[in-house]
C-alpha cells in the first residue's frame, strides 16, 4: 500500500495541459528528474528512486526524464521505479540533444529517421509501452520543424506517444509545429529569474491553447537561498561551477544574490522559504495568464521534494505577486541563463 501524504503537506491538484484532442492533465507540480542522474553532482540512484516512490505517494505524478540525461542512465532509473505504477503517472520524456554511450554529445539531431528510433529507445529504456508527453528537446534549425513534428505525429498514430511537446522552441517555431499536429505544451525555463518566453513566446501559447511546463523554476537553486558561492554547490560534479552558467559567478553572482535576499525577505514575512515563494510564484502564472502551468523542479533528495510540494499551500495574490516582480524586476538578473545560447531557438 502507498505511504499517504504526510499531515503537513497539502494535497496535490491536477492541470490541465493542452486543449481539446491535446489535453493532458497532469499534477500540478512535477518532478524533474535529470539530477538524479547527472549534472547537478553526484548521480544519485538510489536516492532517486526513493524520491519517485515518495512523490508518486504524495500525488506529484508528472515526472520529467530525457533521454540525454546520464546519458540514457536517468530513463532506465525512471523506470525502474514506475514499475507496477504505470497507470499513476503521467511520463514525459525527450529526444534531441544526441549522446553517444560515453557521453559524447553528438549535437541537436530532429531528423524523422532519428526521432522514430529515439522514441523506441526510450520505450524500452523505461519498460513501457507509451509515453504520455514527447518532447523535442532541442529545435535542430537544420530540420524544418514541419519534418520532425511530422515524425513525431506519426508516433501518435502507431499509438507509442500520447501527446507532443517542445522544449525551448521560439514563438514562430510553436506556431508551425502546433499547424501540423497538435502541440500540448512546451517545456522552457521560467522563474523569477528567467522571464524571456514572456513578451513573445506566452502570447502564441496562451492564444493555441497550448501548455507550459517550466523548467529551473527555482533558478536552479539560486532562488532557495542555499547557494552562496561555492556553497551548496555538490564538488567538482556540479555543472553550476563551470562557465557554463554565468549567473553563479563572480560579479554576477553578487548581484544575483541581493535579489535572493529580497525574495528570502518576502518569504520570511509570509513563513515559508524562498524556494516555496519563488514557486509559489509559478505556480500562480496559470491563473494569471488563463493557461496550463506544471511547473517541475528537480531534486534527488526527499526532503526537498516535500519542501516543494508544500509550497502549494502558499496562496498569493495579485499585490503578492506585485511585491516579487518588484523585488525581482524583468532583466535585473546578471548574467546570461547559459553561457552558449546557440542551442536557443529564438
Amino acid at each position: 500500500m502507498s505511504e499517504q501524504p504526510s499531515p503537513t503537506l497539502p494535497p496535490v491538484p491536477t492541470r490541465t495541459l493542452g486543449t481539446g484532442d491535446a489535453a493532458l492533465d497532469v499534477s500540478a507540480l512535477g518532478l524533474g528528474c535529470m539530477g538524479m542522474s547527472e549534472f547537478y553532482g553526484t548521480p544519485d540512484e538510489e536516492g532517486g528512486l526513493a524520491t519517485i516512490r515518495r512523490a508518486l505517494d504524495l500525488g506529484v505524478t508528472f515526472l520529467d526524464t530525457a533521454d540525454m540525461y546520464g546519458p540514457f542512465t536517468n530513463e532506465r532509473l525512471v523506470g525502474r521505479a514506475v514499475a507496477g505504477r504505470r497507470d499513476e503517472v503521467q511520463l514525459a520524456t525527450k529526444f534531441g540533444n544526441e549522446r553517444a554511450e560515453d557521453g559524447t554529445r553528438l549535437g541537436i539531431n530532429g531528423r524523422p529517421e532519428y526521432v522514430r528510433t529515439a522514441c523506441d529507445a526510450s520505450l524500452q529504456r523505461l519498460g513501457v509501452d507509451h509515453l504520455d508527453l514527447y518532447y523535442q528537446h532541442r529545435v535542430d534549425k537544420t530540420v524544418p520543424i514541419e519534418e520532425t513534428v511530422g515524425a513525431m505525429a506519426e508516433l501518435v498514430a502507431a499509438g507509442k506517444v500520447r501527446h507532443l511537446g517542445l522544449s525551448e522552441a521560439s514563438a514562430e517555431t510553436v506556431r508551425r509545429a502546433h499547424a501540423v499536429h497538435p502541440i500540448t505544451a512546451l517545456q522552457s525555463e521560467w522563474s523569477l529569474f528567467t522571464r524571456d518566453l514572456e513578451d513573445t513566446v506566452l502570447p502564441v501559447l496562451v492564444e493555441l491553447g497550448i501548455g507550459l511546463v517550466p523548467y529551473s523554476p527555482l533558478g536552479r537553486g539560486l532562488l532557495t537561498g542555499a547557494i552562496r558561492g561555492d556553497a551548496g554547490l555538490a564538488v567538482e560534479a556540479d555543472s553550476r561551477r563551470t562557465a557554463y552558467f554565468p549567473r553563479f559567478h563572480g560579479e554576477a553572482l553578487e548581484a544575483n544574490l541581493v535579489l535572493v535576499d529580497r525574495v528570502a525577505a518576502l518569504a520570511e514575512q509570509r513563513g515559508c522559504t524562498p524556494g516555496q515563494l519563488a514557486l509559489a510564484w509559478v505556480l500562480a502564472q496559470g491563473r494569471r495568464h488563463g493557461l496550463g502551468v506544471a511547473p517541475i523542479p528537480g531534486t534527488k533528495r526527499v526532503r526537498y521534494l516535500e519542501e516543494n510540494v508544500a509550497s502549494l499551500a502558499v496562496e498569493l495574490d495579485d499585490a503578492d505577486l506585485d511585491a516579487l516582480e518588484a523585488a525581482v524586476p524583468v532583466g535585473a538578473v546578471a548574467g546570461a541563463r547559459y553561457g552558449d545560447m546557440s542551442s536557443i531557438d529564438a
